[in-house]
């Protein structure tokens, strides 16, 4: 039988190998489920994550993972990992400052800027592309640049500097800083300034495009998705620093 302490690096996995603990790098991108038993998607992963199984025996044949970069946590089909994953160390985050963080932000809006141009849905859960949710395309962004924030919009909302703003106050957003919409109780949705107060982000059918758009702040932007955000504006945030990896609530 394997054990985790003698399972060399970069080798296939098997289903034997998928031990409690093991580390593995994806080759290709791969679902995880917000439970053992139903199809509705926590998050994606794509090619070159990183993930570590949490248990060892299998629930309803679906094994827990946790995404190293982010610390996020799901349910995974562990057929998805044989000749898609490799083993690997353990993840060691690159933890950039502000300054560096602030020279890559151009890469940020390009990657956000090239996703809206492509053919795409709103999907809950999406971060793969082309079909993003909120937060997943603004992490998918950040990503893409070397830059780990977290998973969910409550989350980033948590994470970065928190800057005042108001559909008539935008003095202080600079392209790349993110807003969070929502109810006063919770951060529900998150979209990516790109100056002016215009903003990026993936919304769904209800109150959105049923996919990626860009809306501005401005009282004077009379479009429904527009307004209807506008009406549900919590606050902005400059991310400043790089997620650990550790696992957020």
């Amino acid at each position: 039988m394997a054990r985790l302490d003698n399972l060399p690096q970069n080798t296939p996995a098997a289903p034997e190998l998928l031990l409690a603990g093991s580390h593995w790098r994806l080759k290709d991108g791969l679902n995880l489920y917000s439970s053992p038993h139903s199809n509705g998607l926590a998050t994606q992963a794509w090619g070159g994550r990183q993930l570590r199984l949490l248990d060892q025996a299998p629930y309803k044949g679906r094994r827990r993972a946790e995404l190293e970069e982010d610390g996020y946590r799901g349910w995974l089909d562990p057929q998805d990992l044989l000749g898609q994953a490799m083993s690997c160390a353990p993840y060691q985050p690159v933890l950039l400052n502000a300054t560096s963080i602030e020279k890559r932000l151009a890469a940020v809006l390009v990657f956000a800027q090239d996703a809206s141009q492509e053919a795409n849905v709103y999907l809950w859960g999406g971060s793969r592309g082309p079909n993003y949710d909120c937060s997943g395309l603004v992490q998918r962004a950040f990503a893409s640049a070397g830059i780990w924030i977290p998973r969910d919009a409550y989350q980033q909302e948590r994470f970065c500097l928190q800057l005042a703003v108001s559909p008539t106050e935008l003095q202080m957003l600079k392209p790349g800083d993110l807003i969070f919409f929502g109810s006063p109780q919770r951060c529900t949705h998150v979209g990516l300034h790109l100056g002016d107060g215009r903003y990026l982000h993936s919304s769904g059918q209800e109150h959105g495009r049923g996919g990626i758009g860009i809306d501005s702040l401005s009282p004077r932007d009379n479009h429904p998705v527009a307004s209807h955000y506008r009406r549900e504006l919590r606050s902005a945030g400059r991310v400043q620093r790089c997620h650990d990896g550790s696992h957020l609530p």
